[in-house]
């Protein structure tokens, strides 16, 4: 199927959907008088995305030209990758991101709150206007360049959701430094290899942490990490609490220093092209890649998702409760909402802490109009029943909204029918670190959309779906299952794997020429809707968070400690997981000599959390004698699917295993395993 055929089919299928009138992006855009249009009109949804599918350079570039402020218009609004690879876009134009979040709402309202910062500590939310975010923001640029910080450098942020960590973000953006923010649960090795492969120059950190009530010691954890990167010249240290850390040669007390510091900074004109942060993912090899984002198309495409998947109002109190260490922090608490001048939530607490009513009491204190939560932490507040819902008022909320992992029904419905009370627009977001922003969601600003619980439904603005077999050929028509490939480039896009172009071409787009590949399998129903199945490479999804099973492997089996046996093999799996939505489910192959096995997995686990971090460890660790292989080798881990899933009577193909009796083995030894866990 050609590209224009993948389009007509979209637009086919829009059509019984939506039967609404056409309006052209441009007439919107005139009858504008303020920027980005308030709302969409009638018939706005099938509108734009006709246009996007049949003309997504036009389109694109007149959204941008009204919704970004640029230093220089750009003269090509679309390039297209050859052979290979993600489009470029915007070329020519120039601008700078913070201007864009911070600078232009300054000059309009100074005093709009841009930072509700939902500290740990209960009740001691603080308010940070755009003029205030705008001071931190400059002082702190200031300070890294006073520091040898450069257009072009890289920066990693270590650090929790707060006001500080957000102004590192926008300070690197100011002064055209990239930033790579780690998140500030990973262990010492996993934020060493990721200041390895960047090549950072510094690392903005704080003294501690403070979550759920606990400290964290994350300069400890710095300290420990560049011990092993030599291109680190300087870590900046701010105090989240009173307590007072080691503090050597390199490092710099940040708020000290930001109080010499000038209040102005001059903006760096970027280029749309130019690197504007790397966000490190696991995928189906062992190492995480770096995926890279630019400047212009990654905002306009985290703005104007923002403002039209949750349908956006001006004076909304926006509440996202990611971590900022995700793409999801990136997007919908940073980014997508401080270029729409919104109110954006940091939240720093658990959702438990200090009981589980914690969100629903933030909602109510702070009138958060949206909110946008994982799966996981909706399943685990459905386990304490309605009552702690039930407390608060959350008359204010409007939109909410689901990221990270598919949702199961039964958890839509009680995010649905109790916290929201059936009123509320429920938006089950599809989207990756790769694509920048939501792809596939209800659509919640279209008046009267349908919306079907737990299914992601549309297609932005822009995103042509289409769904493949096993040969690569475009699956016709509906009720059909495939690979999910998007069939046209978007301006929120990644553009490269940092210093591995080839893997980035290798992983998204050899797979199926021509198109880009997510990884992901998805069901079109009988009504032209997405419905994603779940990943289709050896990649698990654990509370949102996306780990390789090759990662958790390799912690495991290239560990070497003088009171641990090596171990020789061990293959991870994925499982349904009740809270996690997926855990991971380890088999592991030990040395005939080794002794004490229940020691021994527990040792496992503290490995995989110093290497990885604590929620990659394992929730089972089975010992059996082999595993399943190939007579070339290959360990075929669909036959340990189906033993963790007790789908033993449903095996498939076993023929090309080397030996098939090693399934019994391991059926024998799982059901031990199990029988001793009930016990």
């Amino acid at each position: 199927m050609t590209l224009a055929a993948a389009r007509a089919r979209v637009l086919r299928a829009l059509s019984p959907l939506h039967p609404l009138g056409w309006v052209s992006v441009a007439a919107w855009r005139r009858c504008s008088q303020a920027g980005p249009p308030a709302a969409l009109p009638h018939g706005g949804y099938r509108a734009w995305q006709e246009q996007a599918a049949r003309d997504p350079a036009g389109f694109w570039a007149d959204v941008a030209r009204g919704w970004l402020r640029w230093d220089s218009p750009f003269h090509t609004a679309c390039q297209p990758g050859r052979p290979a690879g993600p489009a470029r876009w915007f070329l020519g134009g120039r601008l700078n991101v913070s201007v864009n979040c911070l600078d232009q709402h300054v000059e309009k309202s100074p005093n709009r709150v841009a930072l509700i910062w939902e500290r740990d500590e209960p009740g001691t939310a603080v308010h940070v206007t755009y003029r205030e975010l705008l001071d931190l923001t400059c002082r702190l640029a200031n300070t890294l360049k006073k520091y040898g910080i450069q257009k072009g450098d890289k920066v990693a942020i270590y650090m929790p959701v707060s006001p500080l960590s957000v102004a590192g973000m926008l300070a690197c953006a100011r002064i055209g430094a990239v930033h790579t923010v780690v998140f500030a649960g990973f262990s010492a090795e996993s934020l060493a290899g990721r200041i390895m492969d960047s090549g950072c120059k510094a690392v903005i950190t704080y003294n501690q942490g403070v979550r759920g009530g606990r400290i964290l010691e994350l300069k400890t954890t710095v300290d420990e990490a560049v011990k092993n990167c030599p291109s680190i010249k300087h870590v900046f240290v701010a105090q989240r609490t009173d307590n007072k850390v080691h503090m050597s040669d390199c490092d710099i007390p940040l708020e000290e220093e930001m109080t010499k510091a000038a209040s102005v900074c001059t903006p760096e004109s970027m280029d749309s092209e130019d690197m504007l942060f790397m966000l490190y993912t696991s995928g189906s090899t062992g190492k995480p890649k770096g995926i890279v984002h630019t400047q212009a198309g990654y905002l306009l495409y985290a703005a104007f998702t923002h403002k039209y998947v949750f349908d956006y109002q001006q004076s909304d109190v926006f509440g996202c409760v990611a971590d900022i260490g995700w793409i999801t922090g990136h997007s919908y608490v940073v980014y997508g909402p401080l270029c729409n001048g919104a109110t954006s939530v940091l939240f720093e607490s658990t959702p438990v802490y200090p009981d589980p009513g914690r969100y629903w009491e933030v909602v109510q204190r702070l009138k958060i109009n949206q909110f946008y939560a994982a799966p996981t932490a909706i399943r685990l507040l459905l386990n304490y029943g309605e009552e702690w819902v039930k407390k608060y008022d959350r008359s204010s909320l409007k939109t909410l909204g689901s990221v990270g992992e598919p949702i199961n029904k039964e958890a839509w419905q009680w995010f649905y029918q109790v916290v929201g009370e059936g009123r509320c627009t429920l938006v089950d977001t599809w989207w990756q670190t790769e694509t920048g922003g939501i792809c596939i969601a209800p659509r919640p600003s279209e008046e009267k959309a349908e919306i079907i619980p737990a299914m992601a439904m549309r297609p932005f603005f822009g995103i042509v779906p289409v769904l493949m077999d096993e040969n690569g050929k475009v699956i016709e028509g509906n009720d059909v299952s495939g690979a999910l490939c998007i069939a046209q480039p978007w301006p929120g896009m990644a553009r490269t794997i940092y210093r591995d172009h080839q893997r980035f071409v290798d992983v998204y787009f050899k797979a199926y020429p021509g198109y880009y590949f997510t990884g992901d399998g998805a069901y079109r129903t009988k009504k032209g809707y997405y419905q994603i199945t779940g990943r289709m490479d050896d990649v698990i999804n654990i509370s949102g968070h996306r780990l390789g099973t090759a990662e958790i492997e390799d912690a495991m089996v290239n560990s070497k400690q003088a009171d641990h046996p090596d171990v020789p093999e061990t293959a991870v799996i994925g499982y349904p997981h009740k809270i996690k939505g997926e855990g991971a489910f380890a088999f592991v192959v030990l040395k005939e000599q080794t002794a004490y096995t229940d020691h021994v997995k527990e040792e496992l686990k503290t490995i995989v959390a110093s290497k990885i971090a604590k929620y990659a460890v394992p929730d089972h660790i089975l010992v059996v004698k082999r595993l399943p292989k190939t007579r070339s080798g290959k360990i075929m881990r669909r036959l340990l699917r189906k033993v963790v899933t007790e789908q033993s009577n449903d095996m498939g193909d076993v023929t090309t295993l080397d030996d098939p009796s090693v399934v019994k083995e391991i059926l024998d030894a799982y059901q031990k395993y199990k029988d001793k866990s009930s016990s």
